[in-house]
């Protein structure tokens, strides 16, 4: 009987759709998880020996682990594991494979991040908003031509968000980094202070990974320097700004817009005052949700699988 693989929170349909399977259908069966895994059919779900995650969208537990004796690979789609209980999983010698090799999000995130940047800067939340309503509003946007981009963590995403914002809008890019940051260095941007950052941008985009340095990083005592009438986006973790803080600063128009993709909590509350500001432009963490992030995701899950059964997945490849 051929080993069964399960694909969690496939809500998009694309991780099915995707013809990577056929390659490897002699050897696993493959069984799309409707429903969150708690609810579950337990044999099913206690037979498995593998477990696609997509992104972060379930939890996994100690409590997840328990349900599935038989887990032996977690396929981690993203570069990320922030939502899964590493300590328990090496204590059942559950591995975990991360899809750091994906290169669509190279791309997908950067262009999310630059849409905010445009859409923010020309007022076409507030004019989309004014059109529909009847009105037509005199509305006086501004160009990203020659501004200053502050870029918190050139890394994968910051780095290309940087490269678009010079080749394309001559815009003025300096950077900052966590101390010991083993993000991407490039000689090319100026590093400064994140109070002159925040001080001195026009627009600041946060491309910082999740962590204990970062978390909380942007709070009312740092929001307070920001230069007056900037914009902030956000395409990386909700958890790296207070929204608190950031609330008061847009309602003191001290800080003329905010792009947000992601949030401290997800899904934002419906009662959320952030869905009521009419300076804020705001996606439901969609980033890295296109059609090729999902196409690459699938193919590795597939790789993967297939040489952990011939004994050859790389460490480099494995969560430690």
């Amino acid at each position: 009987m051929k080993p069964l693989l399960i694909v969690l929170d496939d809500w998009e349909g694309r991780i099915a759709s995707s013809p990577v399977w056929k390659k490897i259908s002699d050897l696993v069966e493959i069984y799309f998880l409707e429903g969150p895994i708690k609810d579950s059919n337990s044999e099913r779900i206690q037979e498995a020996e593998f477990l696609m995650a997509i992104r972060e969208r379930t939890i996994l537990s100690e409590e997840v682990f328990t349900l599935m004796p038989n887990l032996k690979l977690i396929l981690q789609t993203g570069g990320h594991a922030y939502h899964l209980d590493k300590e328990a999983a090496t204590k059942r010698g559950i591995q975990v494979a991360l899809g750091r090799r994906a290169q669509a999000p190279l791309k997908s995130v950067p262009e999310l991040t630059i849409a905010m940047m445009l859409s923010l800067t020309h007022l076409i939340p507030l004019a989309q908003f004014e059109m529909r309503n009847g009105n037509w509003p005199s509305l006086l946007g501004k160009t990203l031509h020659g501004r200053r981009l502050g870029i918190l963590g050139l890394g994968r995403h910051g780095s290309k968000v940087a490269q678009i914002a010079e080749s394309a809008f001559h815009m003025n890019v300096v950077v900052w980094e966590r101390p010991g940051s083993k993000q991407v260095k490039d000689d090319e941007y100026e590093r400064i202070s994140l109070d002159e950052l925040l001080s001195t941008s026009d627009i600041i985009s946060i491309h910082l990974r999740l962590s204990d340095e970062s978390k909380g990083l942007l709070d009312s005592q740092k929001f307070n320097r920001i230069k007056e009438g900037s914009i902030l986006i956000n395409t990386a973790r909700g958890a790296i700004l207070d929204e608190n803080a950031l609330m008061d600063v847009l309602k003191s128009g001290r800080l003329a817009g905010a792009g947000l993709d992601v949030f401290e909590e997800e899904p934002l509350k419906k009662d959320s005052p952030l869905r009521f500001l009419p300076n804020v432009l705001l996606t439901p963490h969609i980033g890295w949700t296109v059609e090729e992030v999902f196409e690459e995701f699938a193919d590795i899950a597939a790789t993967q699988i297939a040489q952990f059964l011939k004994g050859e997945l790389p460490e480099s490849e494995l969560l430690k």
